[in-house]
């Protein structure tokens, strides 16, 4: 097989066997001599390794004098917490980075919090960022790792796969000395406009989610903590109920998480958690939460070990216990 890229091209012209055949690649970017993914090809068929979602500061540091990579801020708190992630980003952020707003770029027509937006909004969002379908992505939050796993999955739903993580986010940036910047933002124009492509199969509703109660072959996993997912404490939004959806299982997301929110934890320690809820046994895994954020966490760490596209439910808890023709379990 031979095969020569020059300049980055959606598809590469790989001769096998004495025959031409187009590839579909991913976009490679390397940074420090390191590269950060790729397409490989043989037996005439293509075949894609994992893509290494994680980067680190000082990967980012070598990439952001590249005009196709934008850097988003992807912070979000709960109400309870009492924080402002915007007026954060405004005190103190990565250099040339923007606030992606997962409030507000959602479906406002929906009555729970955070719902996907449709293909034109989200595009219509993101280009107002300044990015572009050419554009590689990288995502922070300031917890390390809670709420930009949500942007992630919201970039994969609509067809943009060239996305990364910050690894420890904005305070590994800052522990690694990094420089910041502070004040107002002026968004220069995306190098592209932005195509959305609906994957749908990173994606679940209500519907699907009832459709698949007792199914053969099917996981709902609930990213939410163990006492909120038995029903011992109160739901922290008014109207909904306390319990789970019946027959889904519990993986609390901080439990991927690594120490300090500092990326994910090793491949064999995930894999080692997801098989002891039945990740095994299954073929199809539906993730859930609270509001959407932190099933996100599981979706990531799930495609890092292999098992994507992964559907999440995005009404999540805050759609299904407020609804009361939803069946509730308790534990």
């Amino acid at each position: 097989m031979n095969a020569v890229a020059r300049d980055w091209k959606p598809h590469l012209q790989v001769q096998i066997g004495g025959r031409v055949k187009l590839v579909l690649m991913c976009r490679c970017f390397q940074s420090r001599g390191r590269r950060l993914d790729f397409a490989v090809h043989d037996n005439g068929c293509p075949q894609m390794v994992p893509l290494q979602t994680m980067i680190t500061a000082t990967e980012l540091s070598g990439l952001l004098e590249r005009r196709d990579v934008k850097v988003l801020d992807a912070s979000w708190y709960l109400p309870t917490e009492d924080r402002c992630p915007l007026q954060e980003f405004a005190e103190c952020r990565i250099p040339e980075s923007r606030f992606f707003d997962i409030d507000r770029i959602a479906d406002p027509s929906h009555s729970c919090p955070h719902m996907l937006p449709s293909a034109r909004q989200f595009a219509e969002h993101v280009e107002a960022l300044g990015v572009g379908s050419e554009d590689l992505v990288v995502l922070y939050d300031r917890k390390g790792l809670f709420s930009a796993p949500r942007a992630w999955w919201m970039f994969r739903v609509f067809g943009h796969d060239q996305v990364r993580i910050l690894v420890g986010g904005f305070n590994a940036w800052r522990l690694a000395g990094l420089p910041t910047e502070s004040g107002e933002v002026s968004v220069g124009e995306a190098g592209s406009r932005f195509r959305c492509d609906y994957q749908p199969q990173w994606v679940a509703d209500k519907q699907r989610v009832q459709a698949g109660m007792g199914a053969t072959g099917l996981l709902t996993l609930d990213a939410r903590s163990p006492a909120r997912f038995a029903g011992e404490e109160p739901e922290p939004r008014p109207g909904v109920r306390p319990g789970h959806i019946p027959g889904s299982r519990n993986l609390h997301y901080a439990q991927v998480v690594a120490d300090g929110g500092q990326g994910l934890k090793s491949e064999a320690e995930l894999k080692r958690l997801f098989a002891d809820v039945g990740i095994d046994q299954v073929d199809t895994v539906i993730t859930t939460c609270g509001s959407g954020i932190s099933a996100c966490i599981l979706a990531l760490a799930l495609h890092e070990i292999g098992r994507s596209p992964i559907s999440v439910y995005d009404g999540s808890w805050a759609e299904w216990g407020a609804d009361l023709s939803c069946q509730v379990e308790k534990r």
